[in-house]
């Protein structure tokens, strides 16, 4: 079952006025940095319910996506078979609810 989690996300701003975002901090604390951005546009975050502006990002080599909803991150998680809590981006994609 998949829930939205908000999370912490560090951001660079160019000169521009874009938005990317450098790195994301789970819930257990420990901040990923975000290899690359792949994607960016309005999209619904169909497993749990919203929209926003939906990332698609890379984080240790696996695609996974992140959103932000009037300046709130979140990523759609999901808790792994068994309850067991691992770290998102050894089950990319989705994030884990670690």
């Amino acid at each position: 079952m998949a829930r939205k989690v908000f999370v912490p996300v560090t951001l660079k701003v160019d000169s521009d006025g874009r938005i990317r975002p450098v790195d994301i901090t789970w819930t257990d604390g420990h901040t990923y940095e975000i290899d690359k951005v792949k994607d960016v546009r309005q999209a619904a975050a169909s497993k749990v319910g919203g929209t926003g502006i939906r990332y698609t990002i890379m984080v240790r080599g696996k695609e996974t996506h992140i959103y932000c909803d009037e300046g709130k991150w979140f990523v759609e998680a999901f808790r792994p078979a068994g309850g067991i809590s691992v770290r998102f981006w050894q089950v990319l994609p989705p994030f884990s609810a670690g």
